[in-house]
């Protein structure tokens, strides 16, 4: 069935509200004090994560191809495999609906945001931070991470052994996440997306939070430049080696 381009638009801006939801939900469950989660560890937050992208990919993984990411839209489209046209209307609602997802977790969490004196860990429920204080650091990690992610992405949906079941093949998309969290999540995060970090760094930023602290606007250009670069190269590589012409 095809939809139209404003029903796939709808699709991307609740897919990545429902993912920052649970996503940054997750985070700020362990880290804002006096939450029922606090001090829970991070297998909390990669299946926060991984479950906060499988639960879109399989409510719309069938009407707009659940991209929830602008370095998947962007590589999709330098490698011919997604229209121009719709490119930036695609990037709009993912950011949208990044800041939106972002609100409600504030709205939800907020008396313990107002408990909470340390101002990297509210941050960290927002966006990205490398614990190293390093910008090369971050690169590596989101480029990487990013890379293997938007790989993987690919690889599962275009892949025979999926052909006739693509809902199994959503699922692999949250254990895919869920595993980047907790192995390379570590150190940054992580973003592994521009929408999950500039979106909520902005509203961080113009939200009167108590303890707030700083945005930290320098590291920003990090997790949006790392993961389009190698959302590029990933899709490049992919349709390259693996897909038929």
């Amino acid at each position: 069935m095809d939809y139209t381009l404003t029903t796939r638009l709808a699709a991307e801006f609740i897919g990545t509200a429902i993912m920052v939801i649970l996503g940054n939900g997750s985070v700020a469950n362990v880290e804002l004090g006096h939450t029922k989660g606090h001090g829970s560890d991070w297998a909390l937050i990669a299946f926060g994560y991984g479950f906060g992208v499988m639960i879109p990919a399989l409510i719309f993984g069938s009407i707009s191809a659940n991209h929830i990411n602008p370095a998947f839209t962007l590589g999709l489209a330098v490698s011919g495999l997604f229209p121009w046209s719709e490119v930036l209307p695609y990037i709009a609602v993912q950011f949208l609906g990044a800041f939106f997802g972002q609100a409600v977790v504030v709205a939800t969490y907020k008396p313990y945001y107002d408990q909470t004196t340390d101002p990297e860990r509210i941050l960290g429920t927002f966006s990205t931070i490398d614990a190293a204080q390093s910008k090369l650091n971050g690169f590596i990690n989101e480029f990487v991470g990013t890379f293997i992610l938007i790989f993987g992405a690919l690889g599962i949906t275009k892949a025979p052994f999926f052909s006739d079941n693509l809902g199994t093949a959503h699922l692999g998309l949250g254990f895919l996440v869920l595993v980047l969290v907790a192995s390379l999540g570590g150190a940054t995060g992580p973003a592994l997306n521009p929408a999950r970090d500039l979106a909520p760094r902005l509203l961080h930023q113009l939200l009167p939070l108590k303890n707030k602290g700083k945005s930290q606007w320098d590291y920003s250009w990090v997790p949006v430049v790392a993961p389009i670069l190698a959302g590029i190269l990933a899709i490049f590589v992919y349709k390259s080696l693996f897909m038929l012409s």
